[in-house]
């Protein structure tokens, strides 16, 4: 079976509970805070392992109290991590989050020691990457080294997928052939493509504009609305199951972390996409990111007794 390979950050989340969100120079009370193992990274590697693949995390940690805990979180839950590398004097990355009554949240990224995520991670990723591989790739470790990700395992024979966050707009035009598929959200998609993602119409025409600079299928997440997806023979909408959240923080990775799982195992595009979508239903039900990751029996659990 293919390995999912997952080259990223890994941070400490920060995490403060609030009535509400606040606004630009106001001061509000917390109602519990909380330190919990996350990264964008980090978490997609959670999500796919949790489901039941085999996943190997690629990244960088500090020398601190932080990095060895967020090591420790992978390994039990089955990632490996011998491609993580410790970096002495340096501090691991965080991520400052406030979550609202709503599940609706902010969030500040230091990136530390994932900024030094470079030939080290790629030199462990070119000894791992096998020919029907997958490699999982995020936005918060240098631009330079995910394309080289990619290009990598395109050569390599492997395929890739890239969520494209944090947002941003100066993706190189390289890139985009060497994906399988791309996941932004509404948010990110409108800064790829300058088209202003408000619905699933707007979603479709921004998908399109993806797949013309040479990704093979692009999802667009919608959140409470679904996913569009735009692909070589045609498109799609999947809708979300119909949950009441309590936390987003993770939805996109669990999203991630189970489309590459589905695909991995070779599930077919669509069952794929409605699989994965029911892994971030089922963790916007839970608190917290990478302990929300379902197991696939805890997963099927939840669907035949709460959906």
């Amino acid at each position: 079976m293919a390995t999912i390979h997952v080259l990223g950050s890994l941070n400490m989340d920060l995490v403060c509970r609030t009535a509400r969100l606040p606004q630009p120079g106001e001061t509000l009370l917390g109602q519990r805070f909380e330190t919990i193992p996350g990264g964008k990274g980090g978490n997609q590697a959670v999500a796919a392992a949790r489901l039941g693949i085999r996943t190997a995390m690629i990244g960088c940690v500090g020398d601190d109290g932080f990095g060895h805990s967020l090591l420790q979180s992978l390994a039990w839950v089955g990632v490996e991590t011998e491609g993580v590398r410790v970096v002495p004097g340096q501090a691991t990355g965080v991520a400052t989050i406030l979550v609202d009554d709503g599940g609706q949240d902010q969030i500040v990224v230091e990136p530390g020691a994932n900024d030094q995520v470079g030939e080290g991670a790629l030199a462990t990723l070119a000894n791992a990457l096998q020919p029907g591989d997958w490699l999982l790739l995020q936005l918060e470790v240098p631009l330079n080294t995910v394309v080289e990700a990619a290009t990598l395992a395109q050569q390599r024979g492997a395929r890739v997928i890239l969520d494209p966050a944090p947002a941003r707009a100066d993706l190189p035009v390289s890139l985009y052939p060497c994906l399988q598929v791309i996941t932004p959200n509404q948010i990110e998609a409108s800064q790829l493509t300058n088209i202003t993602v408000k619905n699933r119409a707007t979603a479709l025409l921004a998908a399109e504009a993806l797949r013309q600079r040479g990704v093979e299928t692009a999802m667009v997440k919608l959140g409470a609305d679904g996913v569009v997806v735009a692909t070589p023979v045609g498109h799609f909408h999947q809708s979300a199951l119909p949950v009441t959240a309590v936390d987003t923080v993770a939805a996109g990775d669990a999203f991630n972390g189970g489309l590459t799982m589905a695909l991995a195992e070779g599930m077919a595009l669509k069952p794929a996409v409605t699989f994965a979508t029911a892994v971030a239903a089922y963790v916007v039900t839970q608190v917290g990111a990478q302990a929300a990751m379902p197991t696939r029996r805890q997963l099927e659990t939840w669907l035949e007794t709460t959906v």
